[in-house]
């Protein structure tokens, strides 16, 4: 598949099969992922895999914290309220289309937390990843993150695997260290449910529009 093709077909997958992808698979993804670019070549990154039983433990560990309405602290401050309207408009729009596509009114507050549970259900993937770096690390080691992410996603969907970034999952970063080996310097930025998709997943067929050139981007010659 050409990068164009993948760029322009991928999406966020949101509702797995139980099937497990091969561990060849899964390490061949990083293994080419980490040839990523970064700044000053300092590959800030680490990725730490969770399969199989462990998987599923984690996942009840993340969902019992959820089911407390513990809210967690993340090991980096995610996004103040409010954002910028523009961008609220959009987070509010993904949300509703969501629900709408799950048949949950805006007004049930339980369908709606039901939804974003699935979340520390890891959407019955087989299989999270969770990327960390160190914590003095600002900015700058960011956005290394979000080219490896990036790298990683492009290279599993060409292998036919579904993934989905998840910034939840960094919600509970000392449950995630329970099972998951991160180093101890370090800093979970976000998490990654990935597998094969469940094409009768109703949640699957959502897809998300994208603002146009001209609103985010100007051009001077």
């Amino acid at each position: 598949m050409d990068v164009r093709t993948a760029v322009k077909s991928r999406y966020s997958v949101r509702g797995y099969r139980p099937d497990s992808v091969p561990d060849e698979t899964v390490r061949e993804v990083f293994e080419l992922a980490r040839l990523a670019q970064s700044g000053t070549n300092n590959q800030p990154w680490h990725i730490a895999v969770v399969s199989g039983a462990a998987c599923d433990d984690l996942r009840r560990r993340l969902c019992a914290r959820f089911d407390a309405r513990d809210s967690g602290e993340r090991d980096f401050a995610a996004p103040a309220d409010p954002l910028p309207d523009a961008l609220m408009e959009r987070r509010r729009a993904c949300g509703y289309s969501y629900y709408a596509t799950m048949g949950v009114e805006r007004s049930d507050r339980e369908g709606r937390a039901a939804i974003a549970r699935k979340n520390f259900e890891l959407f019955d993937a087989p299989h999270a990843a969770f990327f960390s770096m160190p914590r003095t690390l600002g900015i700058s080691g960011a956005v290394d993150m979000g080219i490896l992410l990036q790298t990683v996603t492009l290279l599993m969907f060409d292998r036919g695997i579904g993934s989905i970034a998840q910034g939840a999952l960094a919600n509970y970063p000392d449950t995630v260290r329970e099972v998951a080996k991160i180093p101890e310097d370090n800093g979970i930025v976000f998490g990654m449910s990935f597998g094969y998709e469940n094409p009768e997943a109703l949640i699957n067929t959502v897809r998300m529009p994208r603002e146009s050139l001209d609103d985010i981007a100007s051009f001077v010659s």
